[in-house]
């Protein structure tokens, strides 16, 4: 039979576990910001995006690399929201945005960088602190450029805006691409990089520590590469990043008159953008805050912590003061 008295003595032990179980689940629920997964019209495109924090507080626009989407900045956007206001959008052919296939729609840094910029007045942003990460810088500076006084702030994370930064292996056959853009073989010979393989080599290779990078997010972004004809919108985007280089000179000018404050987070063993495409920085920038993180490509898997830290020290003394 069912022992009243056990059951008894039981109580005040279930009682105390409540007590502590209760509240800081409750806790952490008030202290967790919600992030919302939105769309908006962008002419004929729709464009997701991640958003979170008070659209009173300071805006802070996460622009996602590749081959990623804003999924990469889903520990990083809480990280911030209680203080910032955070959006993350895809771009065309990215993450959940729409997906024209290459023939459809101009897959270039400039198109990327338009429909970015339709997308800020679209969804109200008057101005910006901007995170930029691969992709992400040529398409951040491309805002930067045209609309300098909506930037109070940037933060790169492994974004390029310097030759040194193309200067190692990795971008030889893609350097062979343009300067062959025509070749169809120069073409295949970069088709490697958008297979699984490579995704994963992108988030493992120069980590701090393996076991920290979820396997989550490499095969998020693989699902979405292998989409049918994604692949030719990934080598269309190879070919145009071409057209980067020539804008440097007119992003360093940019660094040099308006002197935004710039914090650089970058992972210094990255074998995509390495190291000594982050020093340059320091040619142009006065109020430059600048770290080397011990990791890789995608330092936020390893170092989120610590970059999300570092931000918020950062902004907060650059631009919750304006």
């Amino acid at each position: 039979m069912f022992c009243t008295k056990r059951f008894s003595l039981l109580l005040p032990l279930a009682a105390v576990a409540l007590s502590v179980v209760g509240p800081r689940n409750a806790s952490f629920a008030q202290s967790s910001p919600k992030v919302f997964h939105k769309t908006v019209k962008v002419g004929d495109l729709d464009i997701f995006y991640r958003e979170a924090g008070s659209q009173d507080a300071p805006t802070i626009l996460l622009l996602h690399g590749f081959p990623t989407s804003s999924q990469m900045f889903r520990n990083l956007i809480p990280a911030l929201a209680d203080r910032y206001h955070v959006v993350a959008p895809d771009y065309p052919g990215y993450g959940h945005s729409s997906m024209p296939l290459h023939n459809e729609f101009d897959y270039t840094f400039d198109s990327l960088a338009k429909v970015m910029d339709e997308f800020t007045d679209k969804v109200g942003l008057k101005s910006y602190a901007l995170y930029v990460m691969d992709y992400g810088a040529p398409v951040g500076y491309r805002l930067a450029v045209k609309h300098p006084e909506r930037v109070t702030a940037i933060v790169v994370q492994n974004g390029n805006a310097y030759d040194e930064g193309l200067d190692n292996d990795f971008w030889k056959p893609i350097k062979a691409y343009w300067a062959e853009p025509k070749s169809k073989e120069k073409r295949d010979a970069i088709r490697n990089l958008v297979t699984y393989e490579a995704t994963k080599w992108q988030y493992m290779t120069g980590a701090n520590d393996p076991t920290l990078v979820s396997p989550d997010g490499a095969a998020h972004d693989q699902y979405l590469l292998d989409r049918k004809g994604n692949d030719e919108i990934q080598l269309d985007l190879f070919l145009s990043y071409g057209s980067n280089p020539p804008l440097y000179p007119s992003w360093q000018e940019y660094f040099r008159k308006y002197q935004p404050p710039m914090l650089i987070v970058w992972g210094k063993n990255d074998q995509i953008f390495p190291a000594a495409g982050a020093e340059p920085y320091k040619r142009d920038l006065k109020t430059l805050e600048f770290h080397l993180i011990d990791a890789g490509h995608f330092a936020l898997e390893t170092n989120g912590d610590e970059i999300a830290a570092r931000m918020r020290d950062f902004l907060g003394k650059h631009v919750m003061q304006k």
